[in-house]
C-alpha cells in the first residue's frame, strides 16, 4: 500500500480504478432499486460515495474523494443520456456540465501529487475533531457534498427526463455556463503561474488582483446556470434550484471562510482583505476619509 501512495503514478492508476468501481457500484445500485428515478439516482449516488469513503479509509487519505465532485455529475448525466434523443436543451446542458467536468478534473490531475498527500481542510479537520474525525469525514468531507452536487445536477437529468423546446432563458443559461467555465479556468491558470514564481505573501494579478475567491464565483454561476437552463424551460419545477442554492450556501458557510481563516495567519492578510472583494473581481471603491 506504501508503494501505492510513494508513487504519483500508481496513486493516480488506484485512484481511477476508485472511479470505476464506484460508477459501476451506482449503475448496478440504480437499475437494482425499484423506486422511482430520483430516489433511484440518491441512493445510486450514496452507494458509489460509501464505495469511495471505504478506498479512503484504505488508503488513509480522505482526498480519494476530491474528484468526485467533478466526474459525478458527468457519470450521471452521461448514464441519462445514453439514447435518448439530442434536443437543443439536452445538448447545451450536457456540453455545459462536461465543459465544467473536464476542466475541473484536469485540475485535480494537474495538481495530484500522489496519496501521501491530502488536503489541508481534512487535515485540519482531522486535528480540530479528534475521535469524532470519522464520522465528520463521512458526513461532512463525502456525503454532505454528494448530496450538495446530486441536487446541483438534477435539473440537468430533468431535462434528460422530459422533453422541452429550448428558450432565450436556457441559451442565455448556457452562455452564463461558458462564463463560469471561463472565470474558473482563468482563475486557475493564474494560480499555477503564481504558485510556481511567488512574487508576494498574496496573488494580486489577474481575476485575484480585485478578488480572494473568483474560481468559487466560477463553481457558483455553473450550477446555478444549470438551474436556470432547466426552470427556464420547467418554469414548474422552479424547486430544481435548491440544489444551486445549498452549493451557494455552501461556499458562503464553509469553503470561503475557511480558506479566509488560513489565510489570516498570514502577514498582512487584512490589508488584502481590505483590498479585495470575496467574489466578484471587480475594482473595490476606496472608503473616504
Amino acid at each position: 500500500m506504501e508503494r501505492i501512495k510513494q508513487s504519483r503514478a500508481a496513486s493516480f492508476a488506484a485512484v481511477a480504478l476508485v472511479y470505476v468501481l464506484a460508477a459501476a457500484a451506482g449503475i448496478a445500485v440504480y437499475a437494482a432499486l425499484p423506486f422511482g428515478w430520483i430516489w433511484n439516482l440518491l441512493l445510486a449516488d450514496v452507494a458509489a460515495t460509501v464505495l469511495t469513503f471505504g478506498a479512503s479509509l484504505l488508503f488513509g487519505n480522505a482526498s480519494v474523494y476530491d474528484p468526485y465532485w467533478s466526474v459525478q455529475p458527468m457519470v450521471i448525466l452521461a448514464a441519462f443520456a445514453a439514447g435518448k434523443p439530442m434536443n437543443p436543451v439536452r445538448a447545451l446542458l450536457l456540453a455545459a456540465v462536461f465543459l465544467w467536468g473536464i476542466r475541473l478534473t484536469a485540475n485535480w490531475a494537474y495538481t495530484f501529487r500522489g496519496l501521501t498527500h491530502q488536503d489541508w481542510r481534512y487535515t485540519m479537520l482531522k486535528e480540530k475533531t479528534g475521535a469524532f474525525y470519522p464520522v465528520i469525514n463521512f458526513v461532512g468531507i463525502h456525503m454532505v457534498p454528494t448530496l450538495i452536487v446530486w441536487g446541483c445536477v438534477l435539473p440537468a437529468v430533468w431535462a434528460f427526463r422530459e422533453d422541452a423546446a429550448w428558450n432565450a432563458g436556457s441559451i442565455a443559461a448556457f452562455l452564463l455556463s461558458l462564463l463560469a467555465v471561463g472565470l474558473e479556468l482563468a482563475a486557475d491558470v493564474q494560480m499555477h503561474r503564481f504558485r510556481r514564481h511567488r512574487t508576494g505573501t498574496f496573488i494580486r494579478r489577474g481575476l485575484w488582483r480585485y478578488a480572494r475567491h473568483p474560481n468559487y464565483l466560477g463553481e457558483i454561476l455553473m450550477w446555478w446556470s444549470v438551474a436556470l437552463a432547466a426552470v427556464c424551460v420547467f418554469p414548474s419545477r422552479w424547486y430544481l434550484a435548491a440544489g444551486a442554492l445549498a452549493n451557494t450556501v455552501l461556499f458562503f458557510a464553509v469553503s470561503i471562510p475557511m480558506a479566509d481563516g488560513r489565510q489570516s495567519a498570514k502577514p498582512g492578510f487584512e490589508a488584502y482583505r481590505a483590498e479585495t472583494r470575496m467574489l466578484l473581481p471587480l475594482p473595490k471603491r476606496k472608503k473616504k476619509r
